[in-house]
């Protein structure tokens, strides 16, 4: 039998209005960039063409989650958009308890109040950034217990966001399991590239813990796009459902933080999920503190019910396949003309290899934030540095941290831009890559005290 041709693939979706684009010179893209300090996160919207930022709260609501905003329930207490979110959540994710939030670090910062005591330590699958800050300002520890091969942008392995059980053991015979309160797993890990974690990993690191009375608690905030990781890559899991395997991970851990600004398609929001019913009770009370009545959480009834409906969205197979096929298709026009990125290509973003990419540049010379500003000014796509400036310093000395991964993050937005605008970019990446010997480096000459990627300002060198 022949052997039938690769079909092209579309958005499953049409599109029924749109957002016009503001389309820039260089020399206009030069003063947005300096007056911006070298940080793409100072530059206004209007002076983006494509915006690859971020896939937080930046993603295309549907038909139906628009229709939601009209359902909002906006009363005080009780809201039954609440609880059609609680009932979702219960269903897709299979938690009991819910306390929804303003957004992701939201949820973060009550966690870490609750679980965390000064002198602890919580071991994750690589640092993320406001992860590790509430832990640090709760006064833990952070210890990155990933396995090695996620340190290795060529490696290809099908899970680099595994746990090495070996790493966590050590740490508990280190330490002593008392204090260790939880291990905090991502999936997937952002840092790394957007790589999955397995579940047969993670059924093991659920074992583990047990054994040791350590909590595990998951950052579900792509959680859906590693469920399809696992549905392609892992054995046995193929023809089980998106929402089968999400439930199933879910099902390893005893709470969840979400952002439901990425997964769930919503412009802002976000919630805690737990079982513990007493730890539910701490975060029910320390919401009414930080957030907002334990029926609304800082969020209006309409983006709760824009969230519940994108909760059944995310799962649909035809939507998560798009998506990371979207991702795909980017980072296989990338490899083909020899742009070093990680891999494997991860679920929500490219991740460029700027020390590949700017060799001659020192880590000091902040490779990843340069060439992120270099791709700003050549073509007007944002992106987003994710090597030493995210990577911040250490409390305890003041140093920078200097992360084995030097990387820029084009972030695709869910169901926003189309195959050309996927082109463009490509082309883009390449054409700075032809003159990449040219390009020099940057200095830091303004440095906030948390987070500093947000804010930080920089000029060229030379």
């Amino acid at each position: 039998m022949e052997k039938l041709k690769k079909r092209s693939w579309a958005e499953p979706f049409k599109i029924k209005s749109v957002e016009l684009l503001k389309m820039t010179s260089r020399e206009e893209r030069q003063k947005a960039l300096t007056e911006a300090g070298y940080n793409t996160f100072l530059l206004k919207s209007e002076d983006v063409y494509i915006d690859l930022l971020t896939d937080s709260g930046t993603n295309a609501m549907s038909d139906r989650q628009w229709a939601g905003l009209m359902l909002g329930d906006e009363a005080y207490a009780g809201s039954k958009n609440f609880y059609h979110l609680e009932e979702n959540v219960q269903k897709y994710y299979g938690y009991q308890y819910l306390v929804p939030t303003h957004q992701g670090r939201g949820a973060e910062h009550i966690i870490s109040k609750i679980l965390i005591k000064p002198g602890n330590y919580i071991p994750g699958n690589m640092y993320f950034t406001t992860t590790r800050l509430h832990q640090e300002l709760a006064g833990g520890t952070f210890v990155d217990v990933i396995i090695d091969e996620a340190h290795d942008p060529e490696n290809l392995h099908p899970f680099k966001g595994n746990v090495d059980l070996q790493k966590l053991e050590d740490l508990i015979k280190k330490v002593g399991a008392d204090k260790i309160p939880y291990i905090s797993v991502a999936a997937t890990v952002n840092m790394a590239g957007g790589q999955p974690i397995s579940i047969e990993n993670l059924r093991q690191v659920r074992a583990l813990c047990t054994r040791h009375g350590i909590k595990v608690v998951l950052d579900a905030t792509r959680a859906v796009e590693n469920a399809y990781f696992i549905k392609v890559r892992e054995k046995g899991y193929a023809k089980k459902s998106i929402a089968e395997i999400l439930k199933e991970i879910c099902s390893y851990t005893d709470a969840a933080t979400m952002s439901a600004k990425k997964d769930l398609l919503v412009n802002i929001g976000g919630f805690l999920a737990l079982n513990d019913y007493e730890v539910f009770e701490e975060a029910r009370n320390m919401v009414v503190v930080y957030e907002g009545l334990h029926t609304y959480g800082g969020l209006a009834g309409r983006d709760m019910e824009a969230m519940a409906i994108g909760i059944e969205e995310a799962v649909q197979e035809d939507h998560i396949r798009a998506r990371i096929g979207q991702v795909e298709y980017v980072g296989e026009k990338l490899l083909s003309i020899g742009i070093p990125i990680v891999k494997p290509v991860g679920g929500h973003a490219i991740f460029l290899n700027a020390k590949q990419f700017l060799p001659h540049l020192k880590h000091l010379e902040f490779p990843a934030q340069t060439l992120a500003a270099e791709l700003y000014l050549e073509s007007g796509i944002r992106s987003m540095e994710r090597g030493i400036v995210s990577a911040g310093r250490s409390k305890e000395t003041g140093d920078h941290y200097y992360p084995k991964l030097e990387l820029v993050r084009l972030t695709f937005p869910r169901r926003v831009y189309t195959q050309a605008h996927c082109d463009v970019t490509a082309e883009a990446v390449e054409a700075v890559y032809e003159y990449r010997s040219k390009i020099k480096g940057l200095k830091m000459v303004y440095e906030p005290k948390y987070l500093r990627f947000f804010q930080a300002r920089f000029e060229k060198l030379g």
